[in-house]
């Protein structure tokens, strides 16, 4: 029988690993999370605040993120990284502490753009365009959404139509991340032969964006419209190696499984600085910390960041055994992102009427949890994914 001794009692885990899950980790996945978070403190928090209130990305970032090896970092070859997918999930997390925006870059690179290249692509295509993606010579984006087509997405109306050996493609997708600055769009349409994936290159007569502006959440990102008038597209520069909706739908559980991991960043940040504001803010001749509805608070953001951390490890953990079912992706995602935007949400409070300004990040990621909570698959979505893997029942229809 092992004693648990008084002095084993005294030894206090960490505000923000209560449950010690960095003992669960290997030393290349800490040194990987250890590498990102050091780069998100000294390149992004100094100037990300700016970023978010100009509504620019962060553009001088890139190569800096392209020589760490975050660019499709969980791919195999192709100057790829080929870390395993909790090394990528761990990523996803320090960078989306910096900021939501730059997670959401990395993402549709890795899992949007580069993702159905190296899943479905044709090895002239993947020796093609997959090197210099890793690089960040060459920007991707992924257009699968439409204005009149979110959620339901099969029902776009974007079409591909042969015509010898090219296909002609008419169309608009919308709310496209990085498709203002991207070389390369993965494009999906509706063709005779059912839903096929194009590679469209930038500068491809007919082939348009116009970015949207006036958002007040993931500011320090590009958001943007596709536009495609009569745009010719070389066969050879459609995706051979998928049919259907299996193709975007299997990148979209590529991007899903990012942010399970991302949004705990951007909670662990509110949180953190929740409790330093907390711990120094004095009311009543002593710090809020010490009241009993602040500390309620506090344990509870620190309760369920516990578990959505252990949800997103498990997660990594079945998708490097090749266990992973796309339901589980679901759970973490809908969990995970709803509890982040609650402890966001909870945090703010805490600090008051300052929560509400640049000086402190909480409104920053609050704001942008909201969009993360919405896109790649709304909450009700994944509830309705779940309730069928549990019932056997279809609620879509």
């Amino acid at each position: 029988m092992t004693l648990i001794t008084s002095e084993r009692l005294a030894q206090v885990p960490s505000a923000t690993d209560l449950y010690n899950i960095d003992h669960m980790l290997s030393d290349e996945e800490r040194m990987v999370r250890d590498t990102v978070r050091k780069f998100v403190r000294e390149r992004v928090l100094p100037g990300i605040d700016q970023h978010f209130e100009a509504g620019t990305f962060p553009r001088e970032l890139i190569p800096e993120v392209a020589e760490m090896g975050l660019l499709g970092m969980h791919l195999d070859g192709y100057d790829c990284a080929g870390l395993n997918a909790v090394c990528y999930g761990l990523a996803c997390q320090e960078l989306e502490a910096g900021d939501s925006g730059l997670r959401s870059f990395v993402s549709v690179q890795g899992s949007l753009a580069m993702f159905p290249i190296y899943a479905f692509g044709s090895e002239e295509q993947k020796q093609r365009w997959l090197p210099r993606m890793a690089r960040g010579e060459v920007i991707g984006c992924f257009g699968l959404t439409e204005p009149d087509f979110g959620s339901e997405a099969a029902g776009m109306r974007t079409t591909a139509r042969r015509d010898g050996n090219h296909y002609i493609l008419n169309g608009t997708k919308m709310w496209i991340t990085n498709g203002g600055i991207a070389d390369l769009a993965v494009v999906w349409a509706r063709t005779d032969d059912g839903i096929r994936g194009f590679l469209v290159e930038r500068g491809t007569p007919g082939f348009t964006t116009s970015d949207i502006h006036q958002k007040l959440s993931l500011r320090a990102s590009v958001t943007s419209e596709l536009h495609f008038e009569d745009c010719r597209i070389p066969v050879e520069n459609m995706l051979p190696n998928v049919k259907g909706m299996r193709g975007p739908l299997s990148c979209l559980n590529e991007a899903r499984y990012g942010i399970a991991w991302g949004v705990l960043g951007a909670a662990r940040t509110c949180f953190e600085t929740a409790l330093d504001y907390a711990k120094t803010r004095i009311q009543f001749k002593k710090p809020i910390a010490s009241f009993q509805l602040v500390q309620r608070k506090l344990a509870l953001i620190a309760t369920e960041l516990v578990k959505a951390q252990l949800l997103a490890l498990q997660l990594g953990r079945l998708k490097d055994e090749d266990l992973l079912h796309p339901v589980q992706i679901s759970v973490a995602k809908s969990n995970n992102c709803r509890e982040a935007l609650n402890i966001a949400r909870e945090a703010r409070t805490i600090l008051g009427a300052n929560g509400i300004t640049l000086e402190y990040p909480i409104i920053r990621h609050m704001n942008n949890l909201e969009s993360v909570f919405t896109y790649e698959g709304t909450d009700d979505i994944h509830t309705l994914i779940i309730g069928q893997a549990i019932t056997g029942l279809d609620a879509f229809a």
